[in-house]
């Protein structure tokens, strides 16, 4: 495990990576990131694990919003910040269960969207034993990679046609 915001226990994220490097060179092989809500987290995390000589896949840990005080509770355990948006998100549908779910999906496919944009080596749901929402989220983030394949794979032959030209 690893924590992008730094763990709450931690004095610094500095010291937070040494133990985390400590981790790795003791054999840990993957990384996978404690629930996060803000991209540029991860992507800071990132780059000072990189420059800290980490160099292990990082998978990066995603939960969807299906309740309120549940992501509030989380995110106080793990440390994690509540964006803005994402707050107004929960705000908004705190009295639709319905639509508090279908929106915190599109969040989280969002979030994972860009995470896959910006190479991310892995994706990792926390589902909290909600199979109907992974279930969507999964087959939405399919989708999204099969559209995200094919964008790639039509980029590729434009780049190889003006070549060719």
């Amino acid at each position: 495990a690893c924590y992008p915001e730094g763990h709450i226990e931690c004095e610094s994220k500095i010291k937070d990576i040494h133990h985390l490097k400590t981790k790795v060179d003791a054999g840990a092989s993957q990384l996978m990131t404690q629930l996060f809500f803000d991209n540029d987290y991860f992507y800071s995390f990132r780059d000072r694990c990189s420059l800290a000589g980490i160099d292990v896949p990082i998978e990066a840990g995603i939960m969807p919003v299906v309740n309120k005080k549940q992501i509030e509770r989380m995110a106080t355990l793990c440390g994690a910040t509540v964006p803005k948006k994402f707050r107004a998100i929960m705000d908004k549908y705190i009295d639709n269960p319905v639509a508090m779910r279908d929106a915190g999906i599109a969040y989280a496919i969002d979030q994972i969207v860009d995470l896959i944009a910006q190479g991310a080596d892995g994706i990792h749901l926390y589902t909290m034993n909600k199979n109907l929402q992974c279930c969507s989220q999964a087959d939405s983030i399919i989708i999204l990679y099969r559209c995200i394949q094919l964008k790639l794979l039509i980029l590729n032959e434009l780049y190889n046609k003006k070549c060719d030209d």
